[in-house]
């Protein structure tokens, strides 16, 4: 396919505990286009080795769940989307936020609901006693361990869990946004969760009485225990204090032209 458009790739594979030092080697070449073909926590640490100043981003979905492939290229194969980004991709900046040293270019979920992501994962490998034990912890903690947080400084509030959506991922703001799309759930029980989840199938979970959502470009988030956090489907275990802050230039990606996503 890249012969196609007249260009001859540098293609490396690595095995998982190479993959840092495999993109920093691409990376330090110095190349045109970085085009990764793997799940989102690759596509994430090479966003962030490249920079904004560094070479052009092509995350591709060849993970589990391709959250930024899904959200730059629409649901599309690899290769279709690779051959549409070659024929007519556009360069963008690609906002995200920062918390506590880890960025997420899609998704942030802090509180219980990220300790769902342990389980997933072990039933995903076959691990079914891990994956039940994992599910039981997630259980338990469910409706126990309430966040408090801010957005941008104003008054103190609670909520079983916060949503923090970058432009990209948001559907009710703009990429030239300039902040996050912070999302409170609000959920009191398993009955109330369970509405939740039919409203997020049958239209927009958002709709949902549970759900205050509301721009922000700083958010500040603290509980008596230690934070639960997914970034862009990435289990991160936070403290008991963290800040979370749009930023507006993680990298450059090369993107499809919004009506084509």
């Amino acid at each position: 396919m890249f012969a196609d458009f007249g260009v001859t790739p540098n293609i490396c594979a690595s095995d998982p505990a190479g993959i840092r030092d495999c993109l920093r080697a691409a990376i330090d070449r110095g190349p045109d286009l970085l085009v990764v073909l793997a799940g989102d926590g690759t596509a994430r640490c090479a966003a962030e080795l490249a920079g904004p100043g560094g070479p052009l981003i092509a995350p591709l979905a060849g993970g589990t769940m391709n959250m930024l492939p899904h959200a730059v290229y629409g649901r599309r194969p690899w290769a279709e989307a690779l051959r549409l980004l070659l024929e007519q991709g556009e360069e963008h900046p690609l906002a995200g936020g920062c918390i506590e040293g880890h960025r997420f270019l899609v998704a942030a979920i802090l509180g219980s609901p990220a300790l769902w992501a342990p389980a997933r994962e072990a039933a995903r490998k076959g691990e079914l006693n891990i994956a039940l034990g994992r599910a039981r912890k997630a259980l338990h903690r469910a409706f126990t361990g309430r966040l408090r947080y801010t957005l941008d400084g104003g008054q103190r509030e609670k909520a079983e869990a916060l949503v923090l959506m970058c432009p990209l991922a948001s559907k009710v703001m703009d990429d030239d946004a300039g902040a996050l799309e912070a999302a409170a759930l609000n959920v009191h029980g398993a009955g109330e969760a369970i509405r939740l989840g039919v409203n997020a199938i049958v239209r927009d979970w958002r709709v949902d009485p549970s759900v205050d959502n509301r721009p922000c470009r700083v958010a500040r988030v603290w509980s008596a225990q230690d934070i639960p956090a997914l970034l862009d489907g990435e289990t991160v275990r936070l403290g008991h204090l963290a800040e979370v802050r749009y930023e507006p230039n993680i990298c450059r990606v090369l993107a499809l032209p919004k009506e084509a996503r």
